[in-house]
């Protein structure tokens, strides 16, 4: 069994950052990605705005440059399936199962996104019902169609960068309809993808009801508080609830509520950011 001074989980900027920090101290590092490449969120993040007016693409490039030219052990497509106790870890990839031995782990998974189906919301299952982050990845990544006449529940910083690209693509974009009695995101967000691009909002009103059945075709708005509903149509629905970090791995080796002192949380895992440059440095700072 290989072992290492550190098992690091997850290759967005995070997870390089922490590699590098480690690796430059002398330490022996595998970096664990799940992906086929490198970088994370960043990679579906078209738009600039990331450590100074980068894409998200170009600012991953910058780390994943330095990953290159360091003697971090990267192996991508690779999932961590397990962590033991013993400080191991079961790796899956297209090689098959491997256990590996560590002295110290950090865990820089990231976030998921909540999903409509964590509401009370009526209705069926139908075609056209995305996370914001899933419909960023397929139109980006994919180059995928996600629809026409799209409604956007939930008012987060890619809620909002979401109904820019669509607007910018031709879409009509029919809502962004938020709960609270103003926007959430950032302040630059609203600017220059909201009010820019006239997107209509709803506040103090949600979605109860999807309507369609092979295809979203409307919901239902109700305002929150008034209790008044109606129609809304529209040919996609995404959501932008917030995000939850993805601590899965994790949660076996929680005792009394605390993580052992071998294994340490870092970027959007440990809490969500709001920029990049923030996790890069918290990250730096885990690895030391």
């Amino acid at each position: 069994m290989e072992r290492f001074d550190l098992l690091v989980i997850g290759g967005g900027a995070a997870g390089m950052a922490a590699s590098l920090a480690a690796e430059k101290r002398g330490q022996r590092v595998l970096l664990a990605e799940r992906e086929a490449r490198l970088g994370g969120i960043l990679n579906q993040c078209l738009h600039s705005g990331f450590g100074g007016g980068l894409t998200g693409p170009a600012y991953a490039r910058q780390i994943m440059d330095r990953v290159a030219a360091s003697d971090v052990y990267v192996q991508t497509g690779t999932d961590v399936l397990r962590i033991f106790p013993d400080r191991t870890a079961l790796l899956s990839s297209r090689t098959g199962l491997e256990r590996v031995g560590f002295e110290k782990c950090i865990l820089a998974s990231g976030c998921r996104e909540r999903s409509i189906y964590s509401l009370p919301v009526a209705g069926s299952r139908p075609a056209g019902v995305f996370t914001a982050g899933t419909a960023q990845k397929l139109m980006n990544l994919g180059g995928y169609d996600i629809g026409d006449d799209v409604v956007i529940l939930g008012s987060g910083d890619v809620g909002q960068i979401m109904a820019r690209q669509l607007a910018q693509a031709g879409k009509r974009v029919a809502a962004i309809i938020e709960q609270r009695d103003r926007l959430g995101g950032l302040p630059r967000n609203r600017r220059d993808c909201v009010e820019a691009y006239r997107i209509p909002v709803l506040l103090r009103c949600t979605v109860d009801e999807i309507l369609g059945t092979s295809r979203v075709r409307g919901v239902m708005v109700r305002h929150l508080s008034t209790g008044r509903r109606w129609e809304l149509s529209c040919g996609a629905l995404l959501t932008a609830l917030g995000l939850i970090p993805d601590r899965a791995l994790c949660e076996e080796l929680l005792k009394d509520g605390a993580l052992p002192d071998w294994l340490r949380l870092c970027g959007n895992c440990d809490y969500v950011h709001d920029m990049v440059d923030s996790v890069v440095r918290e990250a730096v700072q885990t690895a030391i």
